[in-house]
């Protein structure tokens, strides 16, 4: 076992750029708050902004660690929130690479003293804990995690360019996907709820051009499986679903949408997606008391 004493230089420097980034979203309960209270906060999915693809520092320390820790699967917690699409990214992940984890669920509203502990910087989730060093950033966890267990089926594609075109998804659902989801469940009037709404059909237009190219005919973005771009905007279906419910909007439809609407299905109905994708009534039912959280401080404030 690695000490401080005889860790090789890169995990040095490894600990030294993560160790303020130790939370990760990990909810396995699929109840929701015992007490509504507890609802303070809390950012739901949101994340710092992350680090630039274009360094090869990280690259060259996952690699690092990969070989440090290649042998040790069984020290793996991920720290989360059930309803947090971004800690469903690395559950999705863990479960492609047949992972066995420990999930610790966050209450919303409440940080725990081992989440201040592993990302005092942010104070958010998702964090994966490998062999007790976090890792932060759900999309740079997944990538990680792919990194680390290369042993099992990749998640990001092998070609260069390929892989660029998966980061540029992902990085456009963060930046334009859940900014207006989280605006439908927390608008304070029908204007702001449908100005969410329109911004988010031109969203899934985009995503529906996307599919066609980055598939290639398949059946994932990631092609004959599921890939990055897949995980990154699959684990927003549930919420998608939810605003369904809430907004009367179907924005996934076999008109417009076809692709995307054959995708969803296959993607929900993965064995590694199937059993962490929350169901859409619990998800409904969990944003009115998130709505009601937001109105009660906005009116406050």
């Amino acid at each position: 076992k690695l000490s401080s004493k005889n860790r090789p230089p890169v995990l040095c420097i490894f600990h030294y750029i993560y160790a303020p980034f130790p939370d990760l979203f990990s909810s396995h309960n699929s109840n929701l708050n015992k007490d509504p209270t507890l609802i303070h906060n809390t950012h739901i999915g949101t994340e710092s902004p992350p680090l630039s693809s274009e360094s090869p520092l990280p690259s060259f320390i996952f690699f690092s660690l990969a070989m440090a820790n290649s042998n040790n699967h069984s020290d793996v917690r991920l720290i989360g929130a059930w309803a947090s699409p971004f800690v469903m990214r690395p559950r999705i992940a863990l479960n492609i690479k047949s992972v066995e984890y420990e999930f610790i669920e966050e209450q919303f509203g409440s940080k725990s003293d081992l989440l201040l502990k592993s990302n005092p910087v942010h104070k958010k989730i998702p964090i994966l804990l490998h062999s007790d060093k976090p890792i932060c950033e759900s999309n740079i966890i997944v990538e990680y995690i792919d990194e680390v267990w290369s042993s099992g089926p990749s998640i990001l594609p092998a070609d260069a360019h390929d892989r660029a075109v998966a980061r540029f998804w992902a990085a456009y659902i963060d930046e334009k996907w859940f900014p207006n989801l989280k605006g439908v469940i927390t608008a304070a009037n029908e204007e702001e709820k449908n100005a969410a709404v329109d911004q988010l059909r031109e969203v899934v237009l985009q995503m529906e051009g996307a599919y066609g190219e980055v598939s290639r005919g398949e059946d994932f973005f990631g092609g004959e499986k599921i890939g990055f771009v897949d995980i990154a905007f699959g684990s927003m279906l549930g919420w998608a679903r939810a605003i369904q419910v809430m907004a009367g909007v179907k924005l996934l439809d076999e008109e417009k949408t076809p692709g995307l609407v054959k995708w969803a299905e296959k993607f929900s109905a993965d064995p590694a997606v199937k059993d962490v994708l929350p169901e859409a009534e619990k998800l409904v039912e969990f944003s009115k008391l998130l709505s009601a959280k937001f109105k009660t401080a906005a009116a406050s404030s």
